[in-house]
């Protein structure tokens, strides 16, 4: 028997010095079903990257830390609400779809500040 509660598990991951968006209309890839997930992102009046997580793989906390830093890494971006919604995906599905999300972002010329 595993120490793991059953339900839900909430983690909150934040990342500063990200360039700022500015406003957007919030943008959904992905869907929540049997070993996938959706990825939202939210504009915020805030300079950093709040990212939440709701997963039922309960205590995989260092690795969902893992994929956050990876992303922050690929995409230095600020003003951001990232919220995923998991049933159980691999952390090569979530970056794909943090990917397809920030490739959704109305595209600012080089430069541009948000």
């Amino acid at each position: 028997m595993s120490d793991i509660p059953v339900g839900i598990e909430t983690l909150d991951f934040s990342f500063s010095g990200g360039r700022r968006l500015g406003t957007f209309a919030p943008v959904l890839v992905g869907v929540v079903g049997s070993g996938n997930l959706e990825v939202m992102l939210e504009a915020t009046a805030d300079d950093d990257c709040a990212v939440r997580v709701e997963t039922s793989a309960r205590g995989f906390g260092p690795i969902w830390q893992a994929v956050a830093d990876d992303f922050f890494a690929r995409h230095p971006i600020g003003g951001v609400r990232v919220s995923i919604n998991d049933m159980g995906a691999t952390p090569a599905v979530v970056s794909l779809r943090l990917d397809q999300a920030v490739a959704e972002l109305p595209q600012q010329p080089e430069g541009a500040s948000a």
